[in-house]
């Protein structure tokens, strides 16, 4: 079979090669994927660079997020050859892979309904933002929820979350084109950061109240100026740091103005909690098939593409998810 594999630290380019390997030993605990489609992520740069958190040893393949078909399990387990599903593989052996094993804990049944690429788009995104959301913040129908980064993997699946549970979204973007793919998922009220100021926007569109639950995956400025337009008992929801500074934030602010900076470490939640994962995996299923959520996909690539699709992501000019086609 053919895998991606990281073969020295760099640029995706310099880093990536294609090799022939032999197929893939499945544990007993594991299932064995023909993988169909893999999703690809920011932080797929920084592991080909060596600057993610986590540093396998080379060589090493990547690929945190896939959709295919069982074809070796566990005989009387919980999956069966040829069940559809989406999986979330463990490095070295990632899922930039014609097939590959991996654990059933991290594999997830999916309905015949959902393409190949939406599926693999995904685990990720859905899952965090429903546990920020659901969990952490407790979003309630009638509130308002601000998106930052909207047209993004997470902040897309923030909005039409937030648009499910019931709440008025409020969505930063920026540019015009990521301004329309934010209104396009189902934001009312989208604003273009580059060329507005969205605290004065937000406070507007509140009659001055501000915003009730607000989900930031930048951090930076932006978690600075969402401080002076969250509400009375608001939310902060902290996801990541886009913007690479990571902000402070005074505690007599957060007495005056009575709210609640809270931190969504979803990585950890999955691995002390995988039977709550498993149960939000049902429910996001539903809304699934409900038609209210859909993956963003920005486009969909072949998978010798892979190094120049990673270059694209550098240049954060993209939205939504990118995906590759691997035995599509």
């Amino acid at each position: 079979m053919r895998l991606w594999s990281v073969e020295r630290l760099g640029e995706p380019r310099e880093a990536l090669e294609i090799k022939e390997k032999q197929m893939p030993e499945r544990e007993e605990n594991e299932v064995c994927i023909k993988v169909e489609a893999a999703a690809l992520n920011f932080f797929d740069i920084l592991l080909c660079q060596g600057k993610y958190q986590e540093k396998p040893p080379l060589p090493f393949t990547f690929g945190s997020e896939i959709s295919g078909v069982i074809t070796d399990a566990n005989e009387g387990g919980a999956f069966k050859r040829g069940q559809r599903v989406m999986a979330l593989p463990k490095m070295p052996k990632g899922g930039l892979a014609e097939y590959v094993s991996v654990p059933e804990d991290s594999v997830f049944p999916i309905p015949d309904s959902i393409p190949w690429g939406e599926a693999a788009a995904f685990s990720i995104t859905y899952r965090t933002s429903y546990y920020a959301l659901v969990d952490r913040a407790k979003l309630q129908a009638g509130e308002v929820l601000l998106v930052h980064a909207g047209a993004g993997g997470v902040g897309s699946a923030a909005i039409q979350l937030g648009k499910a549970i019931g709440a008025t979204v409020i969505a930063t973007a920026g540019g015009p084109e990521k301004v329309k793919v934010c209104k396009d998922i189902g934001a009312d009220i989208v604003i273009d950061y580059l060329a507005e100021d969205f605290v004065s926007i937000v406070k507007s569109e509140t009659n001055g109240k501000g915003a009730d639950v607000i989900y930031d995956p930048v951090g930076g400025d932006v978690f600075d100026k969402s401080r002076k337009c969250i509400a009375f008992d608001g939310r902060i929801l902290v996801i990541g740091f886009a913007d690479g500074r990571i902000p402070t934030v005074a505690t007599n602010h957060i007495l005056i103005k009575n709210y609640s900076v809270v931190g969504v470490h979803y990585g950890l939640y999955a691995k002390l909690f995988p039977e709550k994962v498993h149960e939000a995996h049902q429910s996001l299923m539903i809304l699934y098939n409900e038609g209210k959520i859909n993956p963003l996909i920005y486009n969909e690539y072949a998978f010798n593409q892979v190094p120049e699709v990673l270059d694209l992501l550098g240049t954060r000019k993209t939205w939504g998810k990118a995906i590759i086609k691997v035995n599509c």
